[in-house]
């Protein structure tokens, strides 16, 4: 890419946040909020998905691929690479998610 203005000020902000989640009370306190919005996404999704009962096989397929994809960028990389934050916090988004879904399976079941 080019030197330019915009990129370096894109360069420095990525590095000051990197610098900012080395602290592992921020790292745990990111990933903890992100394991609860995939919660918040999966019983946001399964009730509006129920609730509208029109396209219910083609949202499941699609919250299928969507976990396959982000199970396949984390555990496709090497170990050092799958440090990398914004990977943790993807994984554990889809977690949260698959986690919630279950949670609602077992509500209906019941």
């Amino acid at each position: 890419m080019q030197n330019t203005r915009l990129n370096n000020l894109l360069d420095t902000i990525a590095r000051s946040l990197g610098q900012w989640f080395v602290n592992p009370w921020r790292r745990f306190s990111l990933l903890l909020i992100s394991w609860l919005f995939g919660f918040f996404l999966g019983s946001a999704v399964s009730t509006t998905a129920g609730q509208k009962a029109e396209l219910d096989i083609v949202v499941a397929a699609f919250l299928v691929l969507l976990t396959e994809i982000t199970s396949r960028i984390f555990y496709s990389r090497n170990f050092f690479a799958r440090q990398a934050i914004w990977v943790e916090s993807l994984n554990l988004l889809k977690i949260g998610f698959i986690y919630s879904l279950f949670l609602e399976a077992f509500k209906l079941g019941s």
